[in-house]
């Protein structure tokens, strides 16, 4: 019993009536191929499917139960089509690679505007002096800020942790 089947690509359709039940699915990709210009295995065909998962190459038509004109939707490229895309880029000088190109880079802490900003911040700074300094007795400045500790952190609990190092130091 013969097949016959509408291919849909390119927005054209393409009738096949000249396979049986006994040619596969690659035997029905030839026949596509004489009409569109596609190569077998650049062809997706969508719809054959047998027990629900698609139809391999060696698949008879016969097992399909396709009925008479069933359209299958084809998915493909002809190889003159894919020559441009697959084809090496032109060799062009327009093409800059910004690895290569070697600036002086200044790092953030040396760019002029933040030593000013520093600068004005040093400048304007007053120091609060909480409890003058102990005559004799060894003294240890720690700068603890957000950086070490985050921002879990309050004052009061930095002032625990350095009076418990320090009586240890002691």
């Amino acid at each position: 019993m013969s097949v016959s089947v509408i291919i849909k690509w390119g927005g054209q359709e393409y009738s096949i009536s000249t396979l049986s039940e006994e040619d596969t699915v690659l035997d029905l990709k030839q026949s596509i191929k004489s009409l569109t210009g596609v190569l077998p295995e650049r062809q997706k065909l969508l719809g054959l499917k047998v027990k629900g998962k698609p139809a391999y190459d060696d698949v008879k038509l016969g097992d399909l139960k396709l009925k008479p004109n069933t359209k299958i939707m084809m998915m493909g490229t002809r190889e003159e089509s894919l020559e441009d895309v697959l084809a090496p880029p032109p060799e062009n000088d327009d093409v800059v690679n910004d690895f290569d190109i070697e600036e002086d880079v200044t790092e953030v802490e040396n760019r002029e505007e933040n030593l000013a900003k520093i600068a004005r911040r040093v400048k304007d700074y007053k120091v609060e002096e909480l409890n003058p300094p102990r005559p004799g007795k060894r003294l240890l400045v720690l700068d603890i800020d957000y950086t070490l500790f985050g921002e879990s952190l309050k004052p009061r609990h930095m002032l625990l942790i350095i009076y418990i190092a320090m009586s240890k130091s002691i």
